[in-house]
């Protein structure tokens, strides 16, 4: 796997981990609303796993925000 992979999916889980401190819940309380353990929040945080679609989904959802804004979509390019 490409260096730059691991390094999107650590600010991927940087950006899970800040938002789930945003909205005030901790990694057990979110694992139970979106059905997963609080072990696997952890290790979506710390990049040891990453989330599928569906739990990127229900964690946009969750946490309020985009799923764009969540995984940090940039602008396309420019010409």
């Amino acid at each position: 796997m490409p260096d730059w992979v691991h390094a999107r999916c650590r600010e991927i889980g940087e950006r899970i981990r800040e938002a789930r401190l945003e909205a005030g819940l901790s990694q057990v309380r979110l694992g139970e609303r979106i059905g997963r353990d609080h072990r696997t929040i952890h290790r979506w945080e710390y990049a040891q796993r990453v989330p599928d679609l569906r739990d990127l989904l229900l964690l946009a959802d969750v946490l309020e925000t985009s799923l764009p804004e969540l995984l940090g979509e940039r602008p396309p390019r420019q010409g």
